[in-house]
């Protein structure tokens, strides 16, 4: 075996996915803590409007977002001793960790300074974990170019994410967030979100530094591109056009829509599983476990769909599965069918219906990521230049603001059904909580549908994606010719 042939053969490893999924453990902590329970944290325990808190979030998530096309630029035309990647993932593991303690440590200040405080705080923490998980995600274009193995290397990030994510919030909510002598109420516990927040850190330090050096010993056989001096102007004109890719817009305008209905349930399921279906913080807890069994199987069904349907319809088909059980028992609740709280084994129920429809969403997922690796080639052929870092910020910029965007409406959608600052579950008014659901539903399957629409559009099949590796291939060996021959004279 050739030491090239040698090399790949390692790079597309078993080994090689692990250590390059274990990074995602960071930003799936980050997600996790964002998305679910930092609105409620500053919102009912720390008594901070929802509409403040969800725009407080939101101007992070947009701030971010408008970082991202600059670090990936900044990324693909690194040149150092330690490749494009590596030093900017290194770079990010204390700031990230330091300042997402911070987060969940406030000071005691006045509204509009805790406001202001989560705002800067917020802000600190999505621009660290950028420098990391933008040049990480871009990372898997440079490692394989193989169709399957690009889904199987996105199951493995994803995998790890989830994995990460879900265990710190399944242990905040049975180590941390517990009911006190002073504090009956687990989900109220302030310090717990402190120790939580502690914890967190710790944990998304070893994963970027673990990461990081897991795959470091690749730098050498990663792609080098020519070094070009280009002035600012002429860096936002290549970015504009790298990104005018037909395959990349509808992608992004589909991950745009879904990433605003990830960020809508996100926020708002802690919200129903308190209010709506009166669980106390352990049963959410017990029930996130199931996401444990979840990730796992959506691990196995997102390649395995993408194989035998193909990316599109594969994640196409897992969405709208994962949707339709999803909302059964919410919309059967909402109507007194069934499901109603305080029933017998509701928990247990829930549990079941949100590991499954858990499995076919997050399975759905692997496959729509790992398109944007196959968007790379389609570029290439148009432009010349190979641009994984852009097209993976490109991707992260859209979602990130949009999320962000999902979770303000979420802040927004909270007031406007009247649910009170402060809110303690099982003592709001059954009809504003009845509302405050039907919003909820009707709002995420109108959102959920336009972007199943949207993704039906992506032109990129297995086909498509073969023909632009064997075009690029033959134009790579077209422009070595010249030179092997003058070699040979």
């Amino acid at each position: 075996m050739s030491e090239s042939a040698a090399v790949k053969t390692e790079m597309e490893s078993t080994r090689t996915k692990i250590f390059y999924g274990l990074g995602s453990i960071a930003f799936g902590v980050k997600d996790n803590g964002f998305q679910t329970i930092l609105l409620p944290f500053y919102n009912l325990v720390l008594h901070i409007p929802a509409q403040l808190v969800g725009l407080a979030i939101a101007i992070a998530f947009v701030f971010d977002a408008f970082l991202d096309p600059i670090v990936g630029q900044v990324s693909d035309n690194l040149h150092t001793r330690w490749g494009r990647r590596h030093p900017l993932m290194y770079a990010a593991a204390l700031p990230v960790a330091v300042s997402y303690l911070l987060l969940w440590n406030p000071p005691h200040w006045s509204t509009s300074a805790t406001v202001a405080y989560l705002v800067v705080v917020a802000i600190v923490v999505r621009t660290f974990i950028t420098f990391f998980e933008i040049p990480n995600s871009a990372l898997v274009a440079e490692l394989t170019s193989d169709y399957d193995q690009r889904t199987s290397f996105l199951s493995f990030r994803i995998f790890f994410g989830w994995y990460g994510g879900l265990g710190m919030l399944i242990l905040a909510l049975f180590v941390f967030l517990v009911p006190t002598k002073t504090q009956p109420i687990g989900q109220l516990n302030e310090a717990g979100y402190g120790h939580y927040g502690m914890w967190s850190a710790i944990v998304m330090f070893a994963a970027i530094i673990i990461s990081s050096l897991g795959t470091h010993k690749f730098i050498p056989y990663l792609r080098k591109p020519e070094e070009r001096r280009m002035t600012v102007l002429e860096y936002g004109k290549e970015m504009l056009a790298t990104l005018n890719n037909r395959a990349f817009l509808i992608l992004m305008l589909a991950i745009m829509i879904l990433s605003l209905a990830t960020g809508l349930v996100f926020a708002l399921n802690y919200y129903i599983s308190s209010f709506f279906w009166l669980l106390s913080t352990k049963q959410i807890g017990v029930m996130m476990l199931a996401g444990l069994i979840t990730v796992f199987f959506a691990f196995l069904i997102g390649p395995i769909a993408s194989r035998i349907f193909g990316k599109v319809k594969g994640a196409i088909v897992l969405f709208c599965t994962g949707y339709v059980i999803s909302c059964t028992p919410l919309v059967l609740g909402l109507i007194g069918i069934v499901f109603h709280p305080g029933m017998p084994n509701l928990m247990w129920i829930l549990m079941a219906f949100a590991a499954v429809s858990g499995a076919m969403t997050i399975g759905a997922s692997i496959p729509v990521t790992a398109m944007i690796a196959d968007v790379v080639e389609d570029s290439e052929l148009k432009t010349g230049r190979r641009n994984e870092g852009l097209f993976f910020a490109g991707n992260s910029f859209l979602a990130k603001a949009v999320t962000g965007l999902g979770l303000f409406a979420s802040g927004v959608l909270l007031w406007a059904a009247g649910f009170p600052t402060g809110a303690i579950p099982g003592k709001v008014d059954p009809a504003i909580v009845h509302h405050f659901a039907l919003i909820y539903l009707v709002t995420i399957t109108v959102v959920y549908g336009l972007g199943i629409i949207v993704l039906s559009m992506f032109p990129i099949t297995r086909e498509t994606h073969e023909e632009n590796l064997r075009v690029l291939a033959a134009e790579m060996a077209q422009a070595q010719e010249p030179v092997d021959m003058g070699v040979m004279r």
